[in-house]
């Protein structure tokens, strides 16, 4: 089909200005018509390229420059030239022609970009049920679901320090319905922890939000006769001792790994699929201490198990008497870390769907239900938008790495 800027040249015999112009008018209509633009924005630029042309034109029989004549739209005071010329007439004609013809492609364009979400979400948590990341997920897709009117499912895929349900996601279409989440460490971290890994962290994903975990606390078995780090260390020295953690290379495997470099102890890091048997086999005694949610801790407090330390900057809002390890004189950066559950996505998910799954979670932390799961495990801290996410993001993973880098751990 012949396009109006040919047809025009072909007419007129010639390549005006008028005809390049309308050829760069044209390429700008087909480009626009590819894209799912407002149609409110693309009409106002339909006239706006139209008076750019008419104001332009010297020969053009309105009497007034593009700003002018756009303005004069609502009061209908046009001025006309008194002039015939059909050259310039044809010249207006096809060019606000070709651009209402692209404004009409460009809104069936619109008009048929599907609507998000018009499915179930799926959000693949990377440990099983009865932890805090399990808690986080249920909590806030519930609330999401409400929010945007279709099912929230929790898909819970542990196993290999959470490899196997970080790996669903990053293989997963970046079309806005599938997003996951784990703990900090096995997104940060693994990527040196492990030699090969079935994906890139840095390339097929994306952080979405990040969930704050609160202080970890320490606990051990109530029969071990030490108050505090230094006395558990201390007896560790002299006993065969075994540390509980949640996942391979997780937070608690660093901390068991770095006592070990500098304290000289020997403590055997045991690694579980989440928390909730980690504490229960500290509680039989068949481990001797573990790291991890103060939710999770809580629920063997009573059964032998006993807090000597929390992680972190501050002290656990629900154990006010037990001191975090950096008071106790561990200066180790590692301790006053403070981790978290990231909520990420595939990379290429719109940045439309990101923005809204993020502001989700900071309108769902101001819930009562969000108060409510953070008194339970004792978290004062909320997530945050996709863009305060970016930027600690790219502050506090390199630190990460570099942690992990310095340990030397490696896990396969």
């Amino acid at each position: 089909m012949e396009t109006a800027g040919a047809c025009f040249e072909r007419c007129l015999g010639q390549a005006p200005a008028e005809v390049l112009m309308l050829k760069q008018l044209e390429a700008t209509a087909s480009a626009l018509s590819h894209k799912a633009v407002d149609g409110r924005v693309f009409f106002i630029w339909v006239l706006l390229c139209f008076c750019q042309f008419m104001g332009s034109n010297p020969n053009s029989n309105l009497g007034v420059g593009p700003l002018d004549w756009f303005a004069s739209l609502t009061t209908r005071q046009i001025t006309m030239r008194p002039t015939h010329d059909r050259r310039s007439f044809v010249q207006a004609t096809v060019v606000l022609a070709t651009l209402v013809a692209a404004s009409t492609g460009l809104s069936h364009v619109a008009a048929q970009t599907p609507k998000w979400p018009s499915k179930p979400i799926k959000i693949v948590v990377a440990f099983p049920p009865g932890g805090l990341t399990d808690a986080y997920a249920r909590n806030y897709g519930d609330f999401l679901s409400g929010r945007l009117g279709v099912p929230v499912v929790i898909e819970n895929k542990p196993g290999a320090g959470a490899i196997i349900g970080i790996d669903a996601v990053a293989k997963s279409p970046a079309d806005g319905y599938t997003f996951g989440m784990s703990t900090s460490g096995t997104y940060w971290q693994n990527r040196i922890l492990y030699s090969k890994l079935p994906y890139n962290l840095d390339k097929d994903l994306t952080p979405v939000t990040v969930f704050p975990s609160g202080p970890l606390v320490v606990g051990i078995h109530d029969k071990i006769p030490a108050k505090n780090m230094a006395e558990f260390v201390a007896w560790a020295k002299k006993n065969p001792t075994s540390m509980g953690t949640y996942a391979p290379g997780s937070y608690p495997h660093m901390v068991a790994d770095q006592t070990n470099r500098q304290q000289g102890t020997q403590i055997q890091s045991v690694h579980y699929r989440g928390e909730a048997p980690m504490w229960l086999d500290v509680a039989s005694g068949q481990l001797q201490i573990a790291v991890g949610s103060y939710q999770a801790f809580n629920a063997v407090a009573t059964r032998g198990v006993r807090a000597i330390g929390v992680t972190g900057s501050y002290r656990s809002p629900k154990l006010p008497d037990v001191p975090t390890l950096t008071e106790q004189g561990n200066t180790e950066k590692l301790v006053t870390l403070e981790g978290g559950l990231p909520l990420v996505a595939p990379a290429g998910t719109p940045e439309a769907v990101l923005k809204r799954m993020a502001d989700e979670a900071v309108a769902w932390s101001n819930t009562d239900k969000a108060a409510k799961l953070r008194e339970t495990f004792a978290i004062p801290n909320k997530p945050k938008n996709l863009a305060d996410t970016r930027k600690d993001w790219e502050a506090e993973v390199p630190v990460w790495i570099k942690l992990a880098v310095d340990l030397g751990i490696k896990l396969d």
